[in-house]
């Protein structure tokens, strides 16, 4: 038995307290809170220049845009192809903190800054852009050194398996959450969903984000090749904010069911208390 494995027996005895989240994890964690809400919010205000999306390498408001969050008549909508919605009062026409109607895609209160300012937000958006990214490259470094992916994050076969898979998802739509000695590890919906925003939607996120800059069109052309065009690099960027976001507000949801107080401790001290078993 391994020195790390005698510790968690030890903590085990002593009331099922595990040391779950090492301090760069807890770090990592707090700092990519705090990038990703400014990001967000400065990246809804530079949206709110012109609230829509085309795909190709142009696009302005003569040509057709896939997406569109606008107002006519006094009347906010959202358009998403030839679906269209109305939205006034959350999206295309507002009222702002004291009253006044406001024809913006998204809300002051949504938005860094809350008043109109491009240039302020995109200097939000390009400082914390930074963060993340620093953030991003430092986790992934000490991962490796630390085989936190390898050990933590990677499904086993067993897992990859459908049936097992099934039965994770079958179990988690009764809210049948992991407990006692199986709540110690992530399960495979966990992992498959970690290993999709760190592989997937992240560096997704960044190079398109890369894309979008003159300055790294005329250093590294190649992006504009990959992605088809400044225009289609800015709607997979916004696809996967809001990527970003829903797994962010299920990553919430499942922290409320699991029990907020011991998850949000964990994050914290890297103390987590394993949910007792059932008859125990």
């Amino acid at each position: 038995m391994s020195s790390t494995d005698m510790f968690h027996t030890e903590e085990m005895q002593r009331g099922g307290t595990i040391y779950r989240h090492r301090l760069s994890t807890r770090i990592w964690h707090w700092t990519n809170f705090v990038a990703l809400v400014i990001l967000l919010m400065s990246g809804l205000m530079i949206f709110n220049a012109h609230p829509r999306l085309y795909w190709g390498e142009y696009g302005a408001n003569p040509d057709p845009a896939w997406l569109q969050i606008g107002n006519a008549d006094g009347e906010g909508y959202l358009r998403v192809g030839d679906f269209r919605v109305e939205t006034t009062g959350l999206l295309g026409v507002w009222e702002d903190e004291n009253g006044a109607t406001r024809n913006r895609a998204f809300p002051g209160w949504a938005t860094i800054p809350s008043n109109y300012n491009l240039a302020l937000a995109r200097r939000w958006h390009i400082t914390f852009a930074w963060v993340f990214a620093i953030g991003i490259l430092a986790f992934a470094v000490w991962s490796y050194w630390n085989r936190h992916i390898e050990r933590d994050l990677l499904p086993t076969k067993e897992q990859l398996k459908p049936a097992h898979i099934w039965q994770d998802v079958k179990k988690h739509a009764r809210l049948d959450l992991p407990k006692g000695e199986e709540a110690r590890h992530y399960n495979v919906l966990q992992k498959l969903a970690y290993l999709g925003v760190l592989g997937g939607l992240i560096p997704l996120m960044v190079l398109t984000g890369l894309t979008m800059s003159p300055a790294m069109n005329a250093n590294w052309p190649w992006l504009l090749d990959i992605f088809g065009g400044r225009q289609s690099a800015r709607s997979i960027h916004f696809i996967c904010a809001m990527l970003l976001v829903a797994f962010i507000l299920l990553h919430l949801a499942m922290v409320v069911l699991a029990g907020p107080l011991n998850e949000i401790r964990s994050m914290i001290t890297g103390r987590y208390r394993l949910p007792e078993e059932t008859g125990k």
